[in-house]
């Protein structure tokens, strides 16, 4: 008998669309080609020099050359417990804290400790392309709940209750969200909560984009604005949007103390101790003021308005505005199916991969985030970039026959 090489396990797990689409587009500049990526969840900021600074003291620190607690820097832990309260209002202690590489630790981290196999977890689609696979891994089951273009991309309360069964454990609520900007208001936030603290579910909420809110939108922590949900929260967050620091990996769970003990021992025997310099860069970080990242997102609120309005004047594209993170979702639903100097896509993934080839512009289909018909554009790059890309896009779709 002949086994496989891979395990079924690993071998289901799909590769980052966005990721990929990222590595693409880069690998065609290379090569001489001037593609406008709009793939990557990316600042195009620095990291602000005093955080650098930060890390570089650090480096010269010998108590940095060597391990240290696998669940975080105990200084690093206070302070996020710190920012958590002077952000979102929620008090927790450090021992609540997990330090780990990367959200994407973070959320794979969660869903190992609280699932065992056949525990369903309800995610809002469109949805970040890493979720399903950490659901998938922890053996868990992953139930849509759709939503649309006509509703903002907002779930209701009635919709998460149609899909809850006797074997659901969790929520899994983000606000802003990834990839489609659409923010809850403290009203729906607070709706969503009651009733799942009602049925005793976990939340694990997802707060990467907190400080990158819009047009009079306002970011709510359902931990905050519902108590009553008590130790069945988990909280994901990091420093990579807030202060543009995607490559440092540094993000952080927050929970329950048994939660977080037993995340700990996972993470001890996974990677021990995130890197010292990117935590103490982390440390300058959350322990600041938000002077940084109130400058970045005036630029992502001009960027956003130019880009929602270039997407909406191309005939066959529909984009509501988003109020968070810093990404549009338009639907391209009318456009498939056409033709295009001889080809006609019947995906938005098959449009997608037309446009990079004709348009030389790199954006993530739906399909990646659980909606087909769709196609998420970053808009966390240069000005001038963004409008030449966008022109390139509308260009390009204008010859549809």
């Amino acid at each position: 008998m002949t086994r496989p090489r891979i395990s079924a396990r690993i071998s289901a797990i799909s590769e980052s669309a966005t990721l990929a689409v990222d590595a693409k587009a880069k690998a065609m500049k290379a090569a001489g080609r001037p593609v406008i990526g709009f793939g990557a969840g990316e600042p195009d900021f620095p990291t602000p020099d005093y955080i650098v600074e930060a890390a570089v003291e650090a480096c010269r620190n010998p108590r940095f050359h060597k391990y240290t607690p696998a669940g975080g820097l105990p200084e690093l832990k206070q302070a996020i417990a710190d920012k958590t309260l002077r952000d979102s209002g929620y008090q927790v202690d450090a021992a609540q804290v997990l330090v780990t590489n990367g959200g994407k630790q973070a959320v794979y981290e969660a869903f190992a400790t609280l699932l065992d196999p056949g525990d369903e977890v309800l995610v809002v689609a469109p949805y970040w392309t890493t979720y399903p696979e950490a659901i998938k891994l922890a053996g868990g089951v992953q139930v849509d709940v759709v939503t649309d273009e006509t509703t903002g991309y907002l779930a209701s309360v009635e919709q998460l209750e149609a899909a809850r069964t006797e074997r659901t454990k969790a929520l899994l609520f983000v606000s802003p969200s990834n990839p489609t900007g659409a923010v809850y208001s403290p009203e729906q936030v607070e709706a969503i909560g009651r009733w799942a603290a009602e049925h005793e579910l976990w939340v694990v909420t997802d707060e990467i984009y907190e400080h990158l809110t819009y047009g009079g939108a306002t970011f709510a922590s359902i931990a905050t604005v519902v108590p009553e949900l008590g130790d069945r929260v988990v909280v994901l967050n990091g420093v990579a949007k807030t202060y543009a620091m995607t490559g440092w990996r540094v993000g952080w769970l927050i929970g329950p103390k048994d939660v977080v003990k037993a995340a700990t021992n996972l993470q001890s025997h996974a990677t021990s101790n995130v890197s010292n310099v990117a935590q103490a860069a982390a440390l300058a970080a959350v322990s600041g003021d938000l002077s940084a990242v109130e400058k970045m997102r005036e630029a992502f609120d001009r960027r956003r308005q130019t880009m929602v309005r270039m997407l909406n004047e191309i005939p066959g594209v529909l984009c509501p505005e988003p109020k968070g993170a810093f990404y549009a979702y338009p639907s391209v639903k009318e456009l498939l199916g056409r033709d295009f100097g001889g080809r006609r896509p019947e995906t938005s993934a098959q449009l997608a991969e037309l446009i990079l080839e004709e348009a030389e512009v790199a954006l993530v289909p739906g399909e990646a985030f659980g909606t087909p018909g769709y196609f998420r554009l970053s808009y966390a790059l240069g000005d001038e970039d963004l409008v030449e890309g966008v022109s390139r896009v509308a260009k390009f779709l204008g010859q549809v026959g």
